[in-house]
């Protein structure tokens, strides 16, 4: 059974894992306007790429060090660019990185979380 500190890695990890499915979902086949559209649904989309940065940013540089395919810098970038600019955030970047960059980052998420069971 993983220790106290191992739980809180793992359970980080998910969180950061499920923030980044809900944008991937959220996104789905929409365009950028589509998001733009709803605006609930682009509310959702910058909450979840705030969780993903933020969960991003508490994980120790050791696990970050030994796992550098993951963008652990990009999301902690893109989490405060939305909340320092949230009135000027380009949903077209929002929407490419669900569409194009976090399948690939949930991967490498689901086995480094593997790692952890």
């Amino acid at each position: 059974m993983p220790g106290p500190c191992m739980r809180r890695e793992f359970l980080i990890l998910s969180e950061l894992r499920d923030a980044a499915i809900a944008a991937r979902d959220l996104v789905g086949d929409l365009s950028a306007p589509d998001i733009n559209a709803d605006p609930m649904r682009r509310a959702a989309l910058l909450w979840q790429f705030t969780v993903l940065g933020e969960a991003a940013n508490q994980i120790p540089d050791g696990i970050r060090d030994a796992n550098p395919q993951i963008p652990w810098r990009a999301a902690s970038r893109m989490r405060n660019r939305i909340v320092h600019g949230y009135w000027d955030i380009d949903v077209e970047t929002l929407v490419a990185t669900a569409a194009d960059d976090l399948p690939a980052m949930i991967a490498e998420l689901e086995a480094l979380i593997g790692q952890f069971t």
